[in-house]
């Protein structure tokens, strides 16, 4: 069987300079890579954390009017904070955490589109 390695998630937004703030100053995650075609009908932009070669994409599609439908939203991604208690700092002063679970030791944080995104502590 062939090996396959993760490359990156992707997830459509429909303001992509919200989006990018709230990635930059929530996960610190930069912007890596865009691809924009001259017609303007879509921009797609590929972020990552700097240290795994895991990236999340985010495509904006110029024509798409309405909020996307997460259904249950039981989708998520995870990122592990190196310092957890000034990321929960960080998360509570942007008023983003939608979701903590204490005895698990983690919690949930959701992007202007509303994905669901988890925080957990370095164990």
């Amino acid at each position: 069987m062939p090996a396959f390695k993760f490359v990156h998630n992707n997830i459509n937004v429909r303001d992509l300079g919200k989006s990018l703030e709230f990635y930059e100053k929530a996960l610190g995650l930069k912007e890596v890579r865009r691809i924009a075609p001259e017609d303007g009908s879509f921009i797609i932009v590929y972020l990552s954390d700097g240290s795994s070669s895991h990236q999340l994409e985010l495509t904006w599609l110029r024509d798409w009017e309405r909020p996307y439908n997460l259904g249950d939203n039981e989708f998520h991604l995870a990122f592990r904070a190196d310092d957890y208690e000034s990321a929960h700092a960080l998360h509570s002063q942007m008023e983003c955490i939608c979701y903590e679970n204490p005895k698990m030791g983690i919690y949930f944080i959701t992007d202007p589109d509303g994905y669901w995104l988890e925080v957990l502590p370095t164990r």
